[in-house]
């Protein structure tokens, strides 16, 4: 069994069926691919309650397939361990990131550094919008960021 030593991430949006996963499931085979998944825990999760227990979003799954990423998930919270536990919680839009650190002010010892995945993004695009209510193009549009911005994330940390 694969050994972590150490690096965290959780990757976090409003669901947890569309960006997060989707942010997830590119991040875990870029790690992959460069032979640096044994460093890292790499998990999602939603700021609500929305989700919980659903498989991400049919249209999210079929770009995923399209791009030859595999993609497993079921939806859950974020909880107060996530807080304790993740070196790095990076979320999607100015939403969830009022969100998470208003949950993380009533976490003591609070470890996770809570960021925008956008930051990371060498194109500047700072938020991830929500494909929820758009179309297939939306949810390429999410992978093609997340793809740039979770290349540019582990770059930086590997």
């Amino acid at each position: 069994m694969a050994t972590n030593s150490g690096k965290s991430v959780l990757f976090v949006c409003l669901g947890n069926i569309c960006r997060s996963p989707i942010a997830e499931a590119v991040f875990r085979k870029l790690a992959t691919d460069s032979g640096d998944i044994n460093k890292w825990r790499i998990d999602s999760a939603a700021t609500s309650t929305y989700e919980i227990g659903n498989p991400p979003d049919y249209r999210g799954q079929v770009c995923m397939r399209k791009h030859g990423v595999p993609m497993s998930h079921v939806a859950r919270q974020v909880t107060k361990e996530d807080f304790l536990s993740f070196d790095y919680m990076l979320c999607m839009d100015e939403s969830n990131l009022r969100d998470l650190n208003r949950k993380a002010n009533s976490v003591k010892n609070c470890k996770a550094k809570i960021e925008l995945l956008g930051k990371y993004d060498p194109q500047k695009q700072l938020i991830i919008q929500d494909p929820y209510y758009g179309s297939e193009e939306d949810f390429e549009t999410v992978y093609e960021q997340c793809l740039r911005c979770c290349r540019a994330f582990l770059e930086s940390h590997s």
